[in-house]
């Protein structure tokens, strides 16, 4: 059993900062794609940024330039850095990842970032 566990979601003021951390706890499967998913109160869930087992990223427009995902492929973590928040960063993050051989989907639970401007 895989399980995904976020954690550093936080309330902060624009502009500043805070860094998402994802760890895949129980069953040690290698994953191919990581990432960072978002859901805003009465939005659908939309990618925000991920990062292949090669290093290969992928960002929203709305957050290029101002985050950066990073994984850690032998500790199974995945992280957002979040810098220059804005009030529209406010959302639910999820942590994804895709397993290497069966494609299965895993997710987090989220964990909450509100900022205020």
């Amino acid at each position: 059993q895989v399980q995904l566990v976020e954690s550093g979601g936080d309330s902060v003021q624009a502009g500043g900062s805070l860094r998402l951390s994802c760890k895949a706890t129980g069953s040690i499967i290698s994953f191919d794609s990581m990432g960072w998913y978002r859901q805003a109160p009465g939005k659908q869930r939309e990618l925000v940024a991920t990062i292949t087992r090669g290093s290969n990223t992928n960002y929203a427009d709305s957050v290029k330039g101002r985050f950066a995902i990073s994984r850690d492929s032998a500790q199974n973590m995945v992280y957002l850095q979040m810098n220059s928040l804005k009030a529209e960063d406010t959302a639910v993050y999820f942590c994804n990842a895709v397993a290497a051989f069966t494609r299965r989907d895993y997710w987090g639970r989220g964990t909450q970032v509100t900022v205020s401007s």
